[in-house]
C-alpha cells in the first residue's frame, strides 16, 4: 500500500477528502482534510433523482480543487467513492464520465450495503469495542445501519432515508406527518433487531453531539468516542424540531445545517422510539475511514491484529526516538503493578492504561525536551484518537504528564475529575510510573536489576550502583501510605 493515500467521499450533501499517511504497516495519521458542501443531490429528488446542472458543476469544481491538494501532498493513491445521490441518479454517467475524462479521477459508486459496511468497519476498528450496537449513518439521500458486536459486523442495511431527500419530499411542504409515516415504513425493514445502544456516524448525529459538548462542562474537547447522555440528546432533538433558525443557533447548531438538521433529528427520534435506545456513542469516523481501512487491512479480514492499536503505534513511530527505553519503562511498570497493585488497592483493569502511559510518557521530548511531560500529555490527549474511551485517554495522558516527580496536581484532578479514577488509585498509578522512570534513569542496554515486594517493602537487587535511580527515587513525591524501598 502507498505511504500516502487520499480518500474522496461524494455524498448527497457534501464532498469530503482526507489524505492519510502511514508510519508503519498498520499505523497512520491524517495529513490533511477538506470538505465542500456542494449538495450534489439538490433538487434531484423532486426531479426523478436526476442530478441538476448547477449542483454537478459545484461537485466538479470541488473535485478539481481536491485533486490539486492531493497532488501537493504527493499522495500515490486516490480512492474515490460515491453514495446515494449518484447511485440513485438516472443521469449519473454524465457526471462520472466528465470527471474521468477531464480530471482523470475514477469514481466508484458503492451500493447501500457496502456503504453501511464501510462505516461499520471504521467503527469496529477505531472505537472502543462495543457489545452489540447499532451504527447509524444519516446521509443526505440514505441512512445506513449495521450491527456491530465487538470487532464483528453482523448485518448491513441501507434505507432510502436521508436529510435532503426528506427535506425536498416532505419538509419543504411542511408535511411532518407524511415524513413520519415514510420514515416508519422504511424502518420496518429493521424489524426483529434487538439493540439498546446506537453508534452515531453521520453529520446529524455529530452536529447534535457537538452542540451538547459546547453547552456542557464536559472536560475533554473530543468528539470521537464521546458518549452523550441519552436524555440530553433526546431533549435536544425534540427542541430542534420545534425551533426556527434563531433558536437553532442558540441551541448550538451551525448555520450550514439549518435546512437539513430537522429531517435528521426526526429520523433519529423515530429510530430511538423503535429500539428503545438508552446508550449513545459518537463516531468521528465513517465511510472515508472505512474506505481507507478496507484498503489497508485487505489482507487481514478488515481487522487490526489482536491487541494492536493504530494510535499507539503512530505515536511510537512519530514521537518516541528511543523505543528500547520506552519498552523498558513499559516492562518495569507492569512488573511493579503486578507486585504492588493489591497492596495499593488498585483495580486490576488499570494495568492496560498504565502500560500504554509507560510506553508513551517520553513522546513529548520530540517537541521540546525540557517540557516533555507537558507535551506528552497534550500529544496523547490529541493523538490517542482511536480505540480508547475518553476515560482511558485522559488517564493515560495524565499518567504521562505526572511521570517525573510530582503526583497529579489538585487543579488538574479537579478539572478532569469526571473522567479520572478516584484519587487514591490515580496517585498509586502515577507513583508506579514515576518509580519506573526513575529506576531506569541510567537507561541501561538491558534491565539490570530485579524487583521483589513483600510486607510493604519493595526490594531492588542489582550488581550495579544504580546511583541515578537512587537519587531520582528520593525526589519522588510519595504516597500517603508510603512504600518502603531498599536497594540490595
Amino acid at each position: 500500500m502507498a505511504k500516502r493515500v487520499a480518500v474522496i467521499d461524494i455524498g448527497s450533501n457534501s464532498v469530503r477528502m482526507v489524505i492519510y499517511e502511514k508510519t508503519s504497516r498498520f499505523a497512520f495519521h491524517i495529513l490533511h482534510e477538506a470538505k465542500s458542501r456542494v449538495r450534489i443531490s439538490e433538487h434531484a429528488y423532486k426531479n426523478g433523482g436526476n442530478l441538476q446542472p448547477l449542483p454537478m458543476q459545484r461537485a466538479y469544481d470541488a473535485l478539481e480543487n481536491f485533486l490539486t491538494i492531493i497532488s501537493s501532498f504527493k499522495a500515490r493513491k486516490t480512492l474515490c467513492v460515491a453514495t446515494s445521490a449518484l447511485r440513485d441518479a438516472p443521469n449519473k454517467k454524465e457526471f462520472i464520465n466528465r470527471v474521468k475524462n477531464s480530471l482523470g479521477l475514477n469514481i466508484k459508486i458503492i451500493d447501500g450495503q457496502r456503504e453501511a459496511y464501510l462505516g461499520a468497519i471504521a467503527c469496529a476498528n477505531l472505537l472502543p469495542a462495543q457489545e452489540k450496537a447499532l451504527s447509524i449513518d444519516i446521509g443526505g439521500g440514505s441512512t445506513e445501519f449495521s450491527i456491530i458486536n465487538k470487532k464483528n459486523i453482523d448485518a448491513n442495511i441501507s434505507l432510502n432515508l436521508g436529510t435532503v431527500r426528506l427535506k425536498e419530499l416532505f419538509f419543504d411542504f411542511n408535511d411532518i406527518d407524511g415524513a413520519k409515516k415514510y420514515i416508519d415504513a422504511e424502518l420496518s425493514r429493521l424489524d426483529g433487531i434487538d439493540v439498546s445502544k446506537v453508534i452515531g456516524i453521520g453529520g446529524t448525529f455529530r452536529a447534535i453531539s457537538y452542540a451538547i459538548l459546547d453547552n456542557s462542562n464536559y472536560p475533554l474537547n473530543k468528539l470521537h468516542a464521546y458518549e452523550p447522555n441519552y436524555d440530553d440528546f433526546h431533549s435536544l432533538l425534540t427542541k430542534i424540531l420545534d425551533s426556527d433558525e434563531e433558536s437553532l443557533k442558540k441551541l448550538g447548531i451551525k448555520n450550514s445545517r439549518f435546512d437539513v438538521i430537522k429531517p435528521g433529528a426526526l429520523i433519529l427520534l423515530r429510530v430511538f422510539k423503535k429500539f428503545k435506545i438508552r446508550e449513545l456513542i459518537t463516531s468521528g469516523s465513517g465511510v472515508r475511514e472505512g474506505t481507507f481501512l478496507a484498503d489497508l487491512l485487505r489482507t487481514s479480514r478488515d481487522k487490526f491484529p489482536e491487541g494492536y492499536n493504530t494510535s499507539v503505534r503512530y505515536i511510537l513511530d512519530a514521537h518516541v526516538d528511543n523505543q528500547a527505553h520506552s519498552n523498558q519503562i513499559n516492562m518495569v511498570a507492569k512488573e511493579l503493578f503486578d507486585l504492588m497493585h493489591k497492596e495499593l488497592n488498585i483495580d486490576e483493569n488499570y494495568r492496560q492504561e498504565l502500560a500504554i502511559a509507560a510506553k508513551l510518557c517520553m513522546s513529548g521530548s520530540t517537541i521540546h525536551y525540557y517540557s516533555y511531560n507537558k507535551h506528552s500529555y497534550e500529544l496523547i490527549e490529541d493523538a490517542l484518537e482511536f480505540g480508547f474511551t475518553h476515560k482511558q485517554i485522559v488517564l493515560i495522558a495524565t499518567l504521562a504528564r505526572f511521570s517525573k516527580r510530582k503526583l497529579p496536581s489538585s487543579s488538574h484532578v479537579e478539572r478532569l475529575k469526571p473522567l479520572l479514577p478516584e484519587i487514591n488509585q490515580l496517585n498509586a498509578l502515577s507513583y508506579i510510573l514515576s518509580l519506573s522512570v526513575a529506576l531506569l534513569s541510567h537507561q541501561p542496554r538491558n534491565i539490570d536489576f530485579k524487583l521483589s515486594f513483600e510486607n510493604g517493602e519493595l526490594k531492588i537487587e542489582s550488581n550495579k550502583s544504580l546511583y541515578l535511580a537512587k537519587e531520582n527515587i528520593a525526589k519522588l513525591e510519595t504516597l500517603k501510605d508510603t512504600i518502603n524501598i531498599s536497594f540490595l
